[in-house]
């Protein structure tokens, strides 16, 4: 198991701020893009990022066809790059949707509305701003 930490504390500081996330799917039929909410992302202790999802049916179409998944999140309350205001950050991993288990019972509790849950496993999280 990757042990290295691949979350900076800055991102877990945008996360703290409300802000919106694109989540990027493809296939060879073209990209997806669809949106959620910084407050809707729960990143485990291993870093997996945990989705709730009603909706993102397209997204779970892709993603059956192609692992691959990007996501965008920002927010205007927390300093960038030179302290500027707003900062965001590009994630690329790898996708995959459950309906059951533990994690599943969890996002569940905090997440009355949703059906299933997108999981994203990072390989790689990239200060943008």
């Amino acid at each position: 198991m990757d042990t290295q930490k691949k979350l900076s504390d800055k991102f877990y500081e945008v996360l703290s701020h409300e802000g919106v996330v694109a989540i990027v799917s493809w296939t060879p039929e073209g990209a997806h893009v669809a949106n959620t909410w910084n407050s809707y992302l729960v990143v485990t202790e291993d870093e997996r990022i945990l989705i709730p999802a009603y909706g993102l049916r397209k997204t779970q179409k892709n993603v059956t066809a192609n692992n691959q998944i990007l996501l965008t999140l920002g927010t205007r309350e927390v300093l960038g790059y030179k302290d500027y205001q707003g900062t965001g950050f590009l994630v690329s991993g790898t996708a995959r949707y459950f309906d059951s288990g533990e994690e599943y019972d969890m996002m569940k509790e905090k997440f009355s509305f949703l059906s299933r849950v997108l999981e994203v496993t990072i390989t790689k999280a990239k200060q943008t701003l």
